[in-house]
């Protein structure tokens, strides 16, 4: 990801990041200024400055002729996240809940999606986490799960040396390539395979039989775990 793709996150086009950070660059510039120095038609620009200046980006500074300055990077990205929390709000207050796929089975796709999915069933943990796959790829969901153990939430973790976590029950195996799976409450479920980009595939479900197959067959490597001798770290 370059730093226009970062930017049209937040609601830019191409042209528009490629212009505002020319304005973060080079500070305030002509709608002119700004054409020859990023290579955008003259009418282009300007209407790119004028959107900047609409999506809170960049603010006209009055005169002859008109410039225009870059809003701070912090100011911009911190309040399009709070107009998105707020319309984030008003959205789960007025929208009507569907519930019908947690009791089916939802194919997600991409390391991206699931890092998104995983990360936020952790954000939903209130009683128990159990976890299971290679250290390097729980590696990333670390702080998410030092939160929930702050918060007083068991955590369980079955994953290959090495890898430490204050306060969570350890079991050291050594893990398939590539595989993760992840319980939360006993009432949803993840697994399959990811470090494959956008090839990368899991299951995701609160149906209660495959919540249980998946619970069980964690119980029971943990207790082979335990009858070996290997490593448990509490």
């Amino acid at each position: 990801m370059d730093l226009n793709d970062a930017l049209m996150c937040f609601g830019l086009t191409r042209q528009e990041s490629t212009i505002y950070l020319n304005l973060l660059s080079e500070g305030s510039l002509t709608g002119y200024e700004a054409a020859k120095r990023t290579g955008i038609s003259r009418s282009n620009a300007y209407t790119a400055l004028a959107c900047l200046v609409d999506k809170g980006a960049a603010c006209l500074i009055e005169g002859t002729p008109v410039k225009y300055a870059p809003v701070d990077v912090e100011e911009f990205c911190g309040n399009k996240l709070k107009h998105l929390e707020r319309m984030k709000a008003f959205l789960k207050e007025q929208l009507p809940v569907h519930t019908e796929y947690m009791e089916g089975y939802v194919t997600i796709r991409g390391d991206g999606h699931i890092a998104d999915k995983i990360s936020y069933m952790l954000t939903q943990a209130r009683y128990r986490v159990y976890v299971s796959g290679e250290s390097r790829i729980l590696e990333p969901y670390q702080n998410n799960l030092k939160q929930k153990i702050a918060q007083g939430i068991k955590v369980v973790v079955i994953t290959d040396p090495p890898f430490e976590l204050e306060g969570a029950r350890i079991y050291l195996s050594d893990r398939k390539t590539g595989q993760i799976g992840i319980i939360i409450d006993s009432a949803t479920v993840l697994t399959g395979d990811v470090g494959n980009g956008e090839q990368s595939a899991c299951l995701y479900s609160g149906k209660k039989n495959l919540v249980d197959l998946f619970k069980d067959s964690l119980s029971n490597e943990i207790k082979i775990i335990e009858l070996t001798g290997r490593n448990e770290i509490k």
